[in-house]
């Protein structure tokens, strides 16, 4: 076999990455855009697209994404290789200087579609290989009109949070016994802290208003959680829901969904992105409850 070339694309030979053509059995990463350098009017940089290449030909890609603003790369968002090439692909990450989440996309019950199963293993096999390992599986969905708008149950009351360290301390009391596969590798690494200025940073970099942001409370004034209604490059999103330990038990979380679905529809939303870890039963069975059907699976790899 001919020696591997793996490098960067640049905006002279990007047009090399639409030539390798592979069966669109499974998504790509989790954003899904269509690749298009940001010369091109699209949102890809060229320094963060890697090819590895045979006799000039592409056998295996992967692209990296960041918002606008972002000086680093946050997702790998498209990983392919021809067949055959897994290997190849499993290089092309090893030698790429850029380490972020890879976020799989297949559609539900993909497991029980041989050649969908067949397509998606083996990307997760050529990621692994790569240096990559598999944290979380998580259910996708998306809620829009049809669905039908859920009642707001009226047992909570919902207010705006302007200083921070009151939304990080309800943050803190909602770690203990977090179902979170992400939050729970956040505290392993670095403690409860830590994994709260890591959800902090992850919510702030949310385009959308940080008036948004909503604590939740009891009539009696007591803390129940936080919901935070929330803009991505995609569209309306569920950017967080999370119930404070001493409160889990009562459903609350249903409650905190529901109005962030109301509050993004007050904002214009006909279509709401969210999801939520496989394990965590009782938040799929509230998305469930609240009309969110399942539309993806997503397979999270680090």
């Amino acid at each position: 076999m001919t020696d591997l070339v793996i490098r960067p694309l640049t905006e002279d030979d990007a047009h090399l990455f639409h030539t390798l053509r592979v069966p669109a059995l499974v998504g790509r990463g989790c954003l899904g855009h269509t690749y298009a350098t940001i010369g091109q009017g699209g949102e890809y940089r060229p320094e963060w697209t890697w090819v590895a290449l045979r006799e000039e030909r592409v056998v295996a890609r992967a692209a990296w994404w960041a918002g606008p603003e972002d000086t680093a790369p946050i997702a790998l968002d498209w990983f392919d290789f021809a067949d055959g090439e897994a290997d190849a692909a499993a290089e092309l990450l090893r030698t790429a200087p850029l380490r972020t989440e890879y976020s799989l996309l297949a559609p539900p019950g993909w497991r029980d579609q041989p050649e969908v199963r067949a397509a998606g293993q083996a990307r997760i096999d050529a990621a692994v290989l790569g240096g990559l390992e598999p944290l979380v599986e998580r259910y996708r969905y998306e809620w829009t009109p049809e669905c039908g708008l859920p009642e707001r149950p009226g047992r909570l009351e919902f207010r705006p949070e302007p200083d921070d360290a009151a939304v990080e301390d309800a943050l803190r009391r909602i770690m203990p016994d977090t179902l979170d596969a992400h939050d729970r590798r956040a505290i392993a690494r670095g403690g409860v802290d830590a994994a709260v200025r890591e959800l902090m940073d992850i919510l702030a970099w949310f385009p959308s208003p940080r008036e948004w942001w909503r604590l939740a409370r009891t009539p009696a004034g007591e803390l129940v959680g936080i919901q935070v209604p929330a803009r991505n490059p995609g569209g309306p999103c569920v950017g967080y829901i999370g119930v404070v330990a001493e409160q889990r038990g009562h459903g609350y979380a249903y409650d905190l969904l529901v109005e962030c679905t109301h509050d993004l529809v007050e904002q214009g939303a006909t279509k709401i992105a969210a999801a939520t870890d496989q394990p965590n039963l009782p938040m799929a069975a509230h998305f469930a409850r609240a009309g969110y059907p399942v539309t993806q699976e997503r397979i999270d790899l680090i």
